[in-house]
């Protein structure tokens, strides 16, 4: 089924797919960079700068920010406690929950981790996309994001 919009008839089911399989594909390409420079994958970059940049985050804004269920975000944070990059910490305002916190061998991992991150996905999509192209579909993929957050829609729901 085509989608008219602006620029004439839009492919929706090749469109998806083509997001899916970019997305995949560049996750991929990210996981092999960093657990080959920083034994790291993608999921545990997201985690550590998400938590670099939120400083006090419990497991439930991480959930919210991944979409992901609350289950799946603690044993993440599992993990990365075991290998000493995170350390959970009393929430004052809420006794029944944490805030996670980096350590420093975790904010070093994340800042290093940061620079390889940065120049594989300007490899990977620099190559492709100039500047104009880049731009416009950052800007659709963020407005499309928005609306997604704003209403709520593709939350997990266990």
């Amino acid at each position: 089924m085509a989608y008219k919009s602006s620029g004439g008839p839009v492919d929706l089911p090749g469109f998806f797919s083509d997001l899916v399989r970019c997305e995949t594909r560049l996750y991929n390409a990210l996981n092999d960079r960093l657990r080959e420079r920083h034994g790291i994958v993608t999921s545990q970059f997201e985690f550590l700068r998400y938590l670099r940049d939120h400083p006090g985050s419990r497991v439930a804004d991480l959930a919210a920010e991944f979409a992901a269920g609350i289950g799946a975000i603690s044993k993440g944070a599992d993990r990365l406690e075991r290998q000493g990059w995170i350390v959970r910490q009393p929430n004052p305002s809420d006794r029944r929950s944490s805030l996670l916190a980096l350590t420093d061998d975790g904010l070093r991992l994340v800042d290093a981790a940061e620079g390889t991150f940065t120049e594989r996905l300007a490899e990977l999509i620099g190559g492709v996309l100039g500047s104009s192209s880049a731009s416009a579909a950052a800007q659709a993929l963020a407005e499309l994001r928005s609306v997604l957050e704003r209403d709520q829609i593709g939350l997990p729901t266990g």
